[in-house]
This record gives C-alpha cells, sequence and structure tokens, in this order.
C-alpha cells in the first residue's frame, strides 16, 4: 500500500500495479479495490497485473488474459467474466462445480 501511496504523489496519468493482492489480507484488498475504483473514476488509468482473476475482473473496464507470456484473451472485463474459457482456467468455477459433482455421484453410487 506504501508503494501505491509513492505512486500516486507525482500525480501520473497511468499507474502501474503488479500484482497488488500478493501477500494482502482479503479484508484489506476489499478496503483498497474502491479506492483504485474511485481513482481510475477521477480520470486515472490504472494497467493491473493479477492473478486474482475474480478481483480483477471485477474492478476493470479491459481484461487481457495471459499465459506463459502469450496473450489468450482480451476484451471487455464483464464480458470475459462470463467466458467458459476463463471460468475454466482461470476462476475455477466449472471445475470445482464438476468436481463437486462427480464427488456427490461417486458418494450416491457407493
Amino acid at each position: 500500500m506504501l508503494a501505491i501511496a509513492r505512486g500516486l504523489l507525482s500525480r501520473p496519468r497511468l499507474l502501474i500495479i503488479d500484482e497488488l493482492s500478493l501477500g494482502l489480507a482479503p479484508k484489506i484488498l476489499d478496503m483498497l479495490f474502491p479506492v483504485l475504483i474511485d481513482l481510475n473514476a477521477k480520470g486515472l488509468s490504472i494497467l493491473r497485473v493479477e492473478q486474482m482473476a475474480s478481483y480483477a475482473l471485477a474492478v476493470t473496464h479491459r481484461t487481457c488474459v495471459m499465459e506463459k507470456g502469450r496473450v489468450l484473451l482480451e476484451g471487455p472485463s464483464r464480458d470475459l467474466a462470463h467466458d467458459d474459457r476463463v471460468l475454466d482456467a482461470h476462476l475455477g468455477r466449472r471445475k470445482a462445480a464438476r468436481a463437486w459433482a462427480i464427488r456427490a455421484d461417486a458418494a450416491g453410487s457407493g
């Protein structure tokens, strides 16, 4: 958080943030993301590199999904948040649902 504050002191037009969520408690992230949204609404462009896809998709306008240095998908965040490829590979929702269904089937058949 100190690094972000120091970056804002020079009143930049673009703030680049790498792995904001790394090492921060979820409560801190829940307080910090609304601040970034507000800064963006006031005209500050923000480029974020983030592995926590759910946070990134929730607070960004555009998303570029990369893997091993290659761009796999890009587009409006609201669209990518519902894209099956993103859900499967980066949010784990569908994989978790499938795994739960498999476990439930296995438990029911035994």
